[in-house]
């Protein structure tokens, strides 16, 4: 390892955006090299003041990140106890007063210990062509994020981070499932290390890259309570958990009277009914989505407040559904499959409910060139004779081409309509099991770069083949002339 990681410049050498990322290695000395600077360029937002100060040896975290380590020992000493309940129960029948302040005067300093030396053995540091991320108190481990592949920096904001007044960086990275953290920043120290980061992955120069500022942002939609309240006591699902939870633990006291029995089948219950219901209300509260220079920008959360960021031409498929309680009110739900990062704010949501019309104006911002309404009423249903496959799941079953996306649609209750830009699709399947080849019936797959994959269902065999050859071609002639999977940049501004 070199004595100054300001003098350690690693090269950043590799593949283009689309091609196969190695994004990140962790070593345990730092690499050497030489960074190739990127090209001066103007600032994409309004300048802001500078809370980032630059040390050669990297910047430290917020003080209060010991706490959130210390608890480590504390862990530990309950799992001791948790495996072996019988002795601790003896133990603690032995303890007396003193034994337990002098128990307490020895674990605290070493909990509290432990938290400062974690936090001491941490520190990033941002160079022209990486951002370095130093971790490990027993195990030195050295993260090189490229910052070329960046694709989403997200800030999170627990309850207890808010009080504090601190904040959580994460970094989507290409080829990378996990996610990086800083874990915690100050608030504004947060908001100035993303927009640096930000500007720099759109092509900003080093130099004016931390005076650039947090990019403007033009609100969207905004997700009003009373509206996320009403949808979700429309969906089914809440009422079949609810009513699951009343009835399966009483039906077990009656066959069984465990009462362990019963706790071990409610718990579970209770956590599914309450994710359903009122912890969706809490994640998805005052959901707000803001178009930037560095995409799209979700905002939402009452109690742990996430800021989330889509990143231009990342969307690999959109999925819109409609629960049957919904359509009386024309409100839909939007999901959103990304490559190269997690499911970002509310596990793929980009829109947890809004009208139609509302609803395909934030679509038109995520897949440009796209008519919504066009790709919904392409949808033709399947041929009569897909009776004998699926009799009554059948009557949900779609597809349809328009020249911009693949559309696929199932479902009876819950309506979901899936649309894939052709640009993104990875490869195209033919599947046919032994009874739809009696009837001569066929099912077309799309593979997406997310992983997920849309299926056009029990299509005419005929059909279906002319299908795939022109979907593979489709899909060529998308990629030819699809726009660089880059940051956007605002007038004025010049990439790399």
């Amino acid at each position: 390892m070199t004595g100054d990681p300001a003098a350690d410049d690693p090269a950043a050498e590799g593949p283009d955006r689309t091609g196969t990322p190695a994004t990140r290695t962790d070593t345990r000395a730092t690499g050497t090299g030489a960074g190739t600077p990127a090209t001066p360029a103007k600032s994409h937002g309004t300048r802001g003041p500078r809370f980032l100060p630059r040390r050669p040896e990297g910047n430290r975290l917020h003080p209060v990140t010991p706490w959130r380590r210390a608890w480590a020992p504390l862990a530990g000493l309950l799992a001791f106890a948790a495996h072996d309940l019988d002795r601790a129960r003896e133990w603690s029948e032995q303890l007396t007063a003193a034994w337990t302040a002098l128990g307490l005067a020895v674990l605290l300093p070493v909990a509290a210990g432990y938290g400062f030396l974690s936090w001491w053995c941490t520190s990033y540091l941002v160079t022209e062509t990486e951002l370095r991320i130093r971790t490990g108190l027993f195990f030195r481990r050295t993260a090189h994020i490229r910052l070329d592949r960046v694709q989403a920096v997200d800030i999170s904001r627990p309850l207890p981070a808010r009080i504090a007044g601190v904040a959580k960086l994460k970094l989507d990275v290409v080829g990378t499932e996990d996610k990086d953290e800083l874990a915690y920043l100050g608030e504004r120290q947060a908001v100035a290390l993303r927009a640096e980061l930000l500007a720099r992955a759109a092509g900003i120069a080093p130099d004016a890259a931390p005076e650039a500022g947090e990019a403007p942002a033009r609100e969207l939609l905004r997700v009003p309570l009373r509206a996320l309240v009403v949808s979700v006591l429309l969906r089914g699902s809440v009422w079949g958990t609810l009513a699951a939870l009343l009835l399966v633990p009483t039906l077990l006291w009656l066959a069984t009277e465990s009462v362990w029995t019963v706790l071990a089948t409610a718990l579970p219950l209770a956590g599914g009914c309450w994710a359903a219901s009122g912890g969706r209300v809490v994640r998805e509260f005052d959901w707000t989505v803001a178009e930037s220079p560095d995409g799209l920008r979700l905002d939402a959360g009452l109690l742990d407040r996430q800021h989330a960021t889509v990143p231009p031409g990342r969307v690999q498929a959109v999925r819109i559904a409609q629960p049957l309680l919904w359509r009386r009110r024309d409100w839909v739900r939007v999901e959103m499959e990304v490559a190269g990062t997690g499911s970002g704010t509310g596990d793929g949501v980009l829109v947890p409910v809004a009208t139609w019309r509302q609803a395909a104006a934030v679509l038109a911002r995520v897949l440009p060139g796209v008519d919504p309404d066009a790709a919904l009423a392409a949808s033709r249903p399947v041929p009569r004779r897909a009776r004998w496959c699926a009799p009554v799941v059948r009557r949900g079953y779609g597809h349809g081409v328009t020249p911009d996306v693949f559309v696929a649609r199932q479902g009876l209750l819950t309506r979901r309509t899936t649309l894939v830009p052709h640009a993104k699709v990875q490869s195209v399947r033919y599947a046919q099991g032994p009874w739809e080849r009696r009837h001569r019936l066929a099912d077309v797959c799309v593979d997406l770069g997310a992983g997920g994959t849309a299926r056009a269902r029990l299509r005419d065999q005929d059909e279906a083949l002319a299908l795939l050859r022109a979907q593979a071609d489709r899909s060529r002639t998308g990629r030819r002339s699809a726009l660089p999977e880059r940051w956007l940049t605002a007038p004025g501004t010049s990439a790399d």
